[in-house]
């Protein structure tokens, strides 16, 4: 059932967040007779986890770095076993240089600076996409498809040739990273505030957190020089662009897993160069 296309348990509880309001509108956004706006997402049952996930993302980033995600107001699931949670609506408008440094700055004073107290992860499994991550498994993955021979043996190499060199000796203190920050998951208020939304976090090597930034769209320059002052390279710095590979490797292995097409390519390409500079 629904009240006006609002689905009942939403219906509900955005009643308790404001009793004695009326709301109109289709979910995802939700208007209120006092002027707020809400956002809304219904789920099916098979996406509890994946909702979960999303959920304690936005309130972990909310907490380490309050206003840099929308809050989350409610969440939980109905009787049918179909998850939701409101949140704050955002209606957000594209990145520039001078906002990019604020979410620079914020990024790297607040939100990866909130280190773990239990090592590398999350308290509950996250999706990229609808991707659950776990430790080193997306070569399987992508090998179960039964399609991709040639690029599974590919990311096989660089388990064993190029991870080690490159993350074997460094020092990570694991912090809160999105997780999927990429150019389409993140926006400016109309008060000229960074917003980042649709998360997939754990906790990790900050520069991970920049690696899809670099792709899929892109961040303006003035995000990584105003980052990089503030939160420096990790050492050996030398490696940086190395690292950087290898982590935006990881998003082109997921897009082909998801999406197929041209990404697998774009993933070889990537695992070449890697193996390349294995070998120098």
């Amino acid at each position: 059932m629904s009240k006006g296309g609002i689905p009942d348990v939403l219906f509900d509880q955005l009643k308790f967040l404001e009793q004695g309001a009326d709301f109109t509108g289709i979910p995802p956004r939700v208007q209120s007779s006092s002027g707020k706006t809400y956002f809304v997402k219904y789920g099916s049952s098979v996406e509890q986890e994946q909702y979960k996930g999303e959920v304690e993302s936005l309130k972990a980033m909310w907490e380490a770095a309050p206003g840099l995600s929308p809050r989350v107001l409610s969440s939980g699931v109905d009787s049918g076993n179909r998850p939701f949670f409101i949140s704050e609506y955002k209606d957000l408008h594209r990145l520039g240089d001078a906002t990019a440094k604020v979410l620079a700055t914020r990024m790297a004073t607040e939100l990866h600076a909130k280190a773990s107290e239990k090592g590398f992860g999350f308290h509950v499994p996250t999706y990229c996409g609808v991707t659950r991550l776990r430790n080193g498994d997306l070569v399987d993955q992508l090998r179960n498809k039964g399609c991709h021979e040639e690029l599974c043996d590919l990311g096989n190499e660089v388990r064993e040739r190029v991870v080690p060199q490159l993350l074997g000796s460094l020092k990570i203190q694991p912090v809160l990273l999105h997780g999927d920050l990429w150019s389409g998951n993140v926006g400016v208020d109309g008060s000229q505030r960074p917003i980042i939304f649709d998360p997939s976090s754990f906790y990790g090597h900050n520069e991970a957190d920049l690696a899809i930034s670099r792709i899929f769209g892109g961040f303006p320059p003035a995000f990584y020089s105003t980052y990089h002052d503030l939160r420096p390279k990790s050492d050996p710095v030398s490696q940086y662009p190395h690292r950087c590979d290898l982590y935006e490797l990881f998003h082109y292995l997921n897009h082909t897993l998801i999406f197929g097409g041209g990404y697998e390519q774009s993933a070889k390409q990537k695992i070449r160069k890697l193996l390349d500079w294995a070998e120098s």
